[in-house]
């Protein structure tokens, strides 16, 4: 598991400007190392760890000179060669309110961790729970399609662009090493936690098998949400390529709800294309509108981007299904199988798409889907 969480433990580390940062889960007996950047360590017990502190707190747990404490003085990592002195913990909490492990940073030296870094600690934290949540409802979802169709199967990867965004937002980072801006990495480790966290719902609308939402608020967007959601999904895929992302609504129908069923699938594909064919400096705006009509309300979309475009023979594959893969402007894999599935759905809500594309200039998806009035 270590490689799942090898970014975000090199991203503790480099807020927190410490040598060493570990993702560590606690039972009983032992503290598993799940992830780890500048120390290798697989297990210790969990008397000699400083870990079992931390969860038992509410917030965070500090150890500003573990030398001077007589909890952990005598502990292997205090004494030569490691010689570690600073300790600080974030737990890590379940869906349960349960602590079950901590994110820690160490160090040699002795430290003053800021309030910013701290909260920036805390962000973290809980991004490594999201992504553990993230990748259970991937396994989840690989178990209840291994007896369907093989197009079926490949649904499972409409969350494959968003997760690279993720995790390219805290390479950036990373690579940028000291000469990173302190705003701009608040700002990267905002917009990773607020893309995984939206992820679950993504992953949650694949697994529904309701072609027909009923449950008030809950299975609802309006514009205003529907927009928030997208930007937190798709906006960290976006600014990892440096396209920009612009997402407009009519200020007039912002409030106006219909019904999220299978939409964030449909703008997702819809999206992520656009990416992939995007060259970096690239524009991607999609517009959103409610229509009123007599027997139903119309919810329009359109995503428009300045990429790579599509020949007539393409969207021709398009409208009927047959897409086949290609490579993205940046040699992002495909799987032939996003626009197809967005047709599909379409077809199957009853709505319709128009094409509109000139090759070098750019393409414009245009949706119409009909929503019941309130």
């Amino acid at each position: 598991m270590n490689e799942s969480f090898k970014d975000l433990t090199h991203l503790a580390a480099k807020v927190a400007g410490t040598e060493i940062s570990l993702v560590n889960l606690i039972d009983a007996y032992t503290q598993w190392t799940v992830g780890s950047h500048g120390l290798d360590l697989q297990q210790m017990t969990r008397e000699e760890s400083v870990c079992q502190y931390t969860i038992t707190q509410t917030d965070q747990f500090e150890v500003h000179d573990l030398s001077a404490d007589d909890r952990f003085n005598k502990n292997f990592y205090v004494g030569a060669p490691l010689s570690l002195r600073y300790y600080f913990g974030v737990p890590l909490r379940d869906n349960d309110g349960l602590n079950i492990g901590a994110l820690c940073v160490l160090d040699r030296g002795l430290k003053i961790l800021s309030p910013e870094k701290i909260e920036l600690l805390k962000i973290i934290a809980l991004e490594i729970m999201n992504r553990v949540k993230t990748y259970q409802t991937m396994e989840l979802l690989q178990d209840k399609l291994k007896d369907a169709s093989e197009s079926k199967k490949k649904v499972a990867h409409d969350i494959r662009g968003p997760i690279a965004g993720i995790i390219g937002l805290s390479e950036i980072i990373t690579e940028q090493g000291k000469s990173a801006n302190f705003d701009q990495v608040i700002e990267f480790i905002k917009l990773i936690h607020s893309g995984s966290k939206s992820l679950l719902d993504l992953a949650d609308e694949i697994l529904s098998d309701n072609e027909e939402v009923k449950a008030p608020g809950i299975n609802e967007f309006d514009l205003s949400s529907f927009r928030a959601k997208l930007m937190e999904l798709y906006e960290p895929q976006a600014t990892y390529k440096k396209i920009n992302l612009n997402i407009n609504i009519n200020p007039d129908k912002k409030n106006i709800v219909f019904s999220k069923n299978k939409l964030l699938q449909i703008n997702g594909n819809l999206i992520s294309n656009a990416v992939k064919f995007t060259p970096p400096g690239g524009t991607i705006t999609v517009d959103l509108d409610l229509v009123f009509g007599r027997d139903a309300n119309i919810l329009k979309i359109v995503v428009a981007d300045s990429g790579v475009g599509i020949s007539e023979e393409e969207i021709g594959q398009i409208l009927t299904g047959g897409i086949g893969t290609k490579q993205g402007t940046a040699g992002e894999k495909g799987y032939g199988f996003g626009l197809s599935l967005v047709k599909h759905l379409i077809d199957k809500l009853n709505g319709e798409m128009f094409i509109t594309s000139e090759k070098g200039r750019g393409t414009v998806f245009r949706i119409e889907l009909p929503q019941r009035q309130s």
